[in-house]
């Protein structure tokens, strides 16, 4: 099943990174740039989340929302904003809101307050493509990308949504190696010096929870990326 996502943004380069990161996911996204225009294309998606901007053109995130409420009192409601006051947040949640996540943000954080979301309102934890797989076994541990946790000898590790995205690059590869590039590029969509040292920092923690497996290491291939044996 894909679920179908409500996208309300005008911002050009934010709405194409969040867009991106959101199919990447496999979310089916329906991007809406003009505020007017969002009431109807809700009527014709029928979405099972929406993500609304509060500042856009010609009709503000809260009205959207309101005027969804009176056709739709269940569909989940997440509110992007660089508005931080209290009084903000607090008009998202009386407009209609169920979540309120305050710009900038982390793709990481939007994906689990969806999944979130989702989880309560439908029961589903989180969205899956058709016949992608979700349970790994590698060595004598255990990746499930739906929980996002890995089980070791040592028990049950809760990962981070990139933790258990990179994980599960690896062991795609195992073997072989996973060019650093393409990591960068496939969950942090940049691969700038900043999102380098981010997944050097996840690596090393994936590491620890790895290091007392029998035969299972991860090897730093220099200037290229990783390899897990196992």
């Amino acid at each position: 099943m894909s679920y179908k996502l409500l996208y309300v943004e005008d911002e050009p380069f934010l709405s194409r990174i969040v867009s991106d990161g959101l199919k990447a996911s496999g979310y089916e996204v329906h991007l809406i740039t003009d505020g007017k225009k969002a009431l109807s294309a809700f009527e014709t998606i029928q979405p099972d989340i929406c993500v609304l901007d509060i500042m856009l053109p010609s009709k503000d995130g809260y009205t959207i929302a309101e005027e969804i409420r009176l056709l739709d009192h269940q569909v989940p409601i997440i509110f992007l904003s660089a508005k931080s006051l209290t009084e903000d947040v607090v008009k998202g949640f009386k407009t209609g809101g169920n979540d309120y996540l305050k710009k900038p943000f982390s793709m990481e954080e939007l994906l689990v307050r969806i999944e979130a979301l989702l989880y309560r309102f439908s029961g589903a934890p989180q969205q899956q493509p058709a016949g992608k797989e979700t349970l790994y076994h590698f060595g004598t541990c255990t990746l499930d990308t739906v929980q996002q946790t890995l089980v070791t000898s040592s028990g049950k590790h809760t990962l981070s949504f990139k933790e258990s995205a990179l994980l599960e690059m690896l062991i795609r590869r195992k073997n072989d190696i996973l060019e650093r590039q393409e990591a960068l590029l496939k969950i942090w969509n940049d691969d700038s010096y900043y999102n380098t040292r981010s997944m050097d920092v996840f690596m090393t923690h994936i590491r620890k929870l790895l290091k007392d497996e029998p035969g299972i290491q991860i090897l730093s291939i220099r200037g290229v990326g990783y390899k897990l044996i196992c």
